[in-house]
């Protein structure tokens, strides 16, 4: 008895497909967090940066000129400059760094609320579960502030997790951050 065409498709095709964030918005985040961690007025040079964080000094230079001009952060010259948080850790939030590394926090193209960006928009059957699940990931990333990453308020549902790990969202919503403060060394 051979199976049926839907399930050797099914079958010989299935993959674990990953969503990611850019390399660039985790590793804003573990930035972000080094300062945080570095405590208030102290600036980090971003040769301390890069070996707190172990992302190389010309990729933190890039990543800082985004997150100067989006306010998250303060720079200093001369030889006790370096970089500074523009603000309290519990005022930047997760979602904060998505939307201001990736131009915004939505699962698809429908999502973004452009008139033009989806041609099928209004006979998608779909649509309204991609806002649905967009809106969801938005305020989970809202409500996890930089605090409660350093905290240990952060901490995961094994359950989510495994849910999560099919859309590849556990990396940044699942994972448990209770760690020692100067063990920036895991992924965000």
């Amino acid at each position: 008895m051979s199976a049926g065409f839907g399930e050797a498709t099914v079958a010989n095709t299935h993959r674990n497909v990953v969503m990611k964030l850019a390399a660039k918005t985790r590793y804003a985040a573990r930035i972000l967090l080094a300062l945080a961690m570095h405590g208030e007025g102290a600036p980090m040079t971003t040769t301390s940066l890069s070996e707190r964080t172990g992302v190389t000094v010309q990729f933190i230079e890039q990543i800082l000129k985004t997150l100067k001009r989006g306010g998250l952060t303060r720079s200093t010259r001369g030889a006790a400059g370096g970089h500074t948080l523009a603000r309290k850790p519990d005022d930047i939030s997760l979602g904060d760094i998505v939307r201001l590394m990736e131009g915004g926090i939505q699962l698809t193209v429908c999502c973004t609320g452009e008139p033009n960006a989806c041609s099928r928009k209004s006979d998608c059957l779909t649509r309204s579960a991609w806002i649905k699940a967009s809106q969801a990931l938005e305020a989970a990333l809202d409500e996890t502030s930089l605090t409660a990453l350093m905290s240990g308020e952060v901490t995961h549902d094994e359950r989510a997790c495994r849910s999560l790990a099919r859309t590849g969202l556990a990396d940044v919503v699942g994972r448990n951050t209770k760690r020692e403060r100067s063990d920036l060394s895991y992924e965000i």
